[in-house]
């Protein structure tokens, strides 16, 4: 491979030559241009532990850890080990190998509301397969999911409702309904709306917006105090749309792809003390490699069986590369070191101590107003305001630039195993230098104080 890198390229010469190749300049449009300040990397070479290096072979602190997939670390040796075993024994075979019925009873044993499981390679594949297998068991039609949780799927049924519809049938839009997360009530019109037509209601269970109070004394405790033991889970945003679900015979999809194996070991909705007909997972399962999953109860998961004669057959998951072996044997081993090294729990360690070293620094500069950490420290996010108070993109990529110029690629807050103490006094150290810039900007032009273009949302009509 060195004979196809020149390293006499400048950061723009790259950037040309991937968009030159690739159309959006990456396979990932969250990875893309648009979404990080000028003086980004435009290429990474590899990843180590919490680091990533450039093309130009400069080392960052990362805190996208590949758009949130990565949970003990880039390279883990341990995880690697178990997916070379894995090559080494061919790959992908005939017939369903042994390691695929290992790595699907290890998801079973897992998490309480699987009984049955299907994998694929990404995440948007197995919410999709959620999705049929719900209209498939109720014979409904339509799909309800929160308008403030942005990504569930590339495919139609779920862009058509985000500002990228082209290309799409309207149809395919009408069958997807959106409600306010959090707000029973919006979800509630729905089913009136469309009594008896309801397929499934498909959301995260959590984000930086939470499914309870934040009044609950419970929650200043997470995760020494999580919500399945809580008195007051029956005013739980999760509990009441399991409820309404349950009345009107939809059913209650939670896509884990995030949350799981962050918030718990046996995923939020063990956190939160709820039963799911069916959940996704992926991102955190193999700690980098390319496993998703769908699965749920029997009765339901049973509509893509072939072992029920006579029964009307559905289509679901049937991908060549879907249960590739290198990928499920990194998945058991990284279940293995969950178990064993309390994974779950150093991250919400690491996070809140990141979110009280960030919000001091911010106190400190004055800027509590315009620099917030927001949301529980296993899901955290920072909140860039203008003068106004108001959400301001140009900020946010001035925050971001002035990390990256301090050795921090924090596009968004994720963090793994391998984030220690070494880790958060670089991170503090470098938001004190950026948010000094920050203060001065606001004082000023924050355009003057910009590289380059500031970010943009993903999701918009035009470029």
């Amino acid at each position: 491979m060195a004979d196809l890198i020149n390293t006499s390229l400048t950061p723009e010469e790259w950037r040309a030559r991937l968009h030159q190749a690739i159309p959006g300049g990456a396979h990932t449009y969250s990875r893309g241009d648009d979404q990080f300040p000028e003086n980004a990397p435009p290429l990474l070479t590899r990843g180590k532990g919490a680091y990533v290096w450039g093309i130009d072979g400069r080392r960052f602190l990362d805190y996208g850890m590949a758009l949130r997939a990565v949970t003990l670390g880039y390279g883990d040796e341990r995880v690697n080990a178990a997916a070379a075993a894995q090559m080494d024994n061919g790959v992908n075979l005939t017939r369903a190998t042994l390691v695929e019925l290992l790595a699907a009873e290890t998801l079973i044993d897992l998490i309480p509301s699987v009984d049955m499981v299907k994998f694929a390679k990404n995440g948007s594949n197995v919410t999709t397969a959620a999705v049929k297998i719900a209209r498939a068991y109720t014979g409904r039609r339509y799909v309800c999911v929160p308008r403030q949780q942005p990504f569930f799927s590339f495919d139609d049924w779920f862009i058509g409702t985000t500002a990228l519809t082209r290309g799409i049938p309207d149809e395919h839009v009408r069958n997807t309904l959106v409600f306010d997360y959090g707000d029973h009530s919006s979800l509630l019109k729905l089913f009136d709306a469309y009594p008896g037509e309801i397929a499934a209601v498909m959301m995260e269970p959590a984000t930086t917006l939470i499914p309870c109070s934040h009044s609950c004394g419970q929650v200043q405790e997470w995760p020494e105090s999580p919500c399945n033991a809580c008195p007051n889970a029956d005013g739980n945003f999760l509990h009441k749309v399991q409820d309404l679900c349950r009345r009107d015979g939809a059913l209650f999809i939670l896509d884990e792809m995030i949350t799981g194996f962050r918030w718990h070991i046996a995923g939020a909705q063990s956190f939160f003390g709820v039963t799911p007909d069916l959940c996704t997972f992926g991102k955190g399962m193999a700690n980098g490699y390319s496993v998703a999953a769908v699965g749920g109860r029997r009765e339901v998961m049973q509509v893509g069986s072939i072992d029920q004669p006579g029964m009307q057959r559905t289509f679901l998951l049937s991908t060549t590369h879907g249960a590739e072996m290198p990928g499920l044997g990194a998945f058991i081993e990284t279940v293995r070191i969950y178990k064993e090294e309390s994974v779950p729990e150093q991250l919400w360690a690491y996070g809140k101590r990141l979110k009280a070293g960030l919000t001091e620094v911010s106190v400190r500069h004055g800027l509590d107003k315009h620099f917030v950490m927001d949301g529980p420290a296993i899901s955290l996010s920072y909140l860039t305001l203008n003068r106004e108070g108001k959400p301001s993109m140009p900020l946010r990529t001035l925050y971001a630039q002035e990390m990256i110029r301090h050795g921090v690629l924090m596009p968004w807050v994720a963090v793994s195993q391998s984030h220690g103490d070494a880790e958060l006094r670089l991170t503090l150290d470098a938001a004190d230098k950026a948010l000094a810039v920050l203060r001065r900007a606001l004082d000023g032009r924050v355009e003057d104080f910009l590289e380059g273009p500031a970010i943009k949302p993903v999701f918009r009509s035009y470029n």
